[in-house]
Parts: structure tokens; sequence; C-alpha cells
């Protein structure tokens, strides 16, 4: 049977495509990042940010600049897989697009075997593709200027995921093609994995905040603590944590810290401490009127310098 992507891609072209990808895109990572941001940032307890890795929060202003940021990066970023789907056929030089719809008969075993081996390439090859192109970014000094605007987002929220400069942006999903080029691939499988997988857990990676049961010493997954050192200290020659699922190439090439300041290492914050902390009232982001606000966030890192609270 024929999937929802590649029906639209078929009928109706690349515009229709691009322009359906980037309102199922938006609508999916408003939801996800509200629903981290509104318990975490909005009613935040002294309970939950105990686990937060800096004890600020940041203002309004900065977390507009992060949605700003976040909805260009996703025009740029459906762009690919717009192409990939509306030219499944088209060649370059021995390399032809491989990308498919539709699923047959769903309880087929060896459909479920296919899929799961496609699920293990994505996964694979676009663990890899981050932080190869993640440690680029922080070795070349071409590549830095485009990659530290994300980086402007030194103390970031959820919402900041993608608020990428929109050639870096577009870099990062050139796997929606490449992998495409390399095997059969389901598109409604590839594009879901990018939306739910990788967007879902790069929620968790940007929420600045750590999760109870999965430690950051624990030996295989990236936590948030990470990432967040990540921003904080990473700059142009200091590719610290670029990885992304997985530590394993991080610790493959030493882009890590020997130090840590995990909740499990750093003094337990107290609650004096925690009523001392300024609360931002993020309900000014439900106002038109504040959206036409022309305004730099003063912790906004334009330049992209190191900085950690």
């Amino acid at each position: 049977m024929g999937g929802l992507l590649c029906d639209i891609g078929t009928y109706y072209g690349f515009f229709a495509i691009w322009m359906t990808l980037t309102v199922l895109g938006f609508v999916t990572m408003m939801v996800l990042s509200s629903l981290v941001f509104y318990p975490l940032y909005c009613n935040p307890t002294y309970e939950s940010w105990i686990w937060k890795s800096n004890p600020k929060f940041p203002s309004p202003a900065l977390v507009k600049k992060e949605i700003i940021h976040t909805t260009k990066g996703l025009v740029i970023a459906t762009l690919i897989p717009a192409f990939a789907i509306t030219n499944s056929d088209i060649e370059f030089g021995p390399f032809k697009l491989q990308g498919y719809c539709g699923v047959g008969d769903p309880m087929n075993g060896s459909l479920l075997q296919e899929l799961a081996f496609e699920t293990f390439v994505i996964i694979s090859f676009s663990e890899f593709f981050e932080y190869a192109y993640h440690w680029l970014g922080h070795y070349f000094l071409f590549m830095w200027s485009i990659h530290k605007h994300h980086h402007a987002f030194y103390n970031p929220s959820p919402f900041a995921v993608i608020a990428d400069d929109w050639l870096d942006q577009f870099n990062r999903t050139l796997p929606l093609v490449l992998i495409p080029l390399i095997c059969p691939i389901n598109m409604d499988l590839l594009f879901g994995i990018f939306t739910l997988l990788f967007y879902g857990y790069g929620v968790y990676l940007h929420a600045g905040y750590e999760m109870p049961g999965l430690s950051a010493h624990q030996p295989i997954f990236n936590t948030s603590y990470h990432h967040y050192t990540h921003h904080a200290i990473s700059a142009i020659g200091r590719p610290i944590y670029t990885g992304f699922f997985i530590k394993l190439w991080d610790n493959l090439f030493h882009t890590y810290l020997d130090k840590c300041s995990c909740v499990e290492c750093r003094p337990k914050r107290t609650k004096k401490q925690f009523d001392a902390v300024e609360k931002p009232d993020y309900s000014v982001l439900l106002c038109p009127s504040y959206w036409a606000r022309d305004e730099v966030p003063a912790e906004f890192l334009v330049d992209g310098t190191i900085k950690i609270d």
C-alpha cells in the first residue's frame, strides 16, 4: 500500500510535500517541547530544580529567540526530505535514490525484519554523521562561524533543539537523502524516526534537566548533562560531548571531560538557593504583541563565546 508522504509527493509535488512536512514538523516540535517546557520552566519545583544543570532560568526573550531560530531551521530542515520523497528515481552517477513508501502486510515476519534493519541503518548512520559533522563544526573556523549560532543558547531550553543557522540545519538533514542512496529505505519510517525519535531525544538533551534513572555515569547514553556541558563550554578548537544518542564516539575520540559536575557529583542545592533563583514569567510568550518586539536577550551570546554559570 502507498505511504502517506509518498502519496502527497506523487500527486501534489515538491512544494506540497515540503509544506506538509513543515507543518507536521512544526506541530510535533511545539507539542513535544511544550510538554517538557511547561512543568520544568513554567512551574518548577525545588524537587525538580535540583536536577537542573544550570541553576538559572533563561529569560522569556531568549526562549522566544530559540523558537524563532527553531522555526527558521525547520523550514530548511524539511527541504531535503521533500526532495528525497518527490525524486525517488533520480540517479547521482552510480548511486540512485532508493526511498519507498508502503509496508505491505504489517504482520509479515520478513517485513518486520526489514523495517528493524532499516531502523538500525537509519540510527547508526545518523548517529555517526551527527558526531562527525558536529565535531567538524568545532574544529574548522569556517564551520564554527556557522555552528556558533546554536551555541548562543548556552543555557538552552527544550525549544532549542534545532535553533541553528540555516546552513547548519540543512547539512544536518543530509542523512535523509544520503541514507536512501545507500540502501532501500521506507520514507515514512525515515521521516518518522527523525521527527519523533531524534527530535524527541533532542528535547530531552536540551531540557537542561538531568533525568532520574539515567545517570550521567552510565556507559552507553549521552544525557542532558552532557549536552548542557557541550552548550556551555564547547567552542572553536574545543569539541566536548559532540555525540547525540550514545557515548561511543566521544569515548573513542576522547571528546569528553574528566571532571564531572552532574547532579551526583556537585553539592546538593538547598531550598534557600531555589527560592533565591529568579523564575521568569513565561506567560508573555502567549501574547502576540510580545512577539512583535525586536529585542536581543541579555544572555544571548552573539559571538558564541564560552560561558558557563
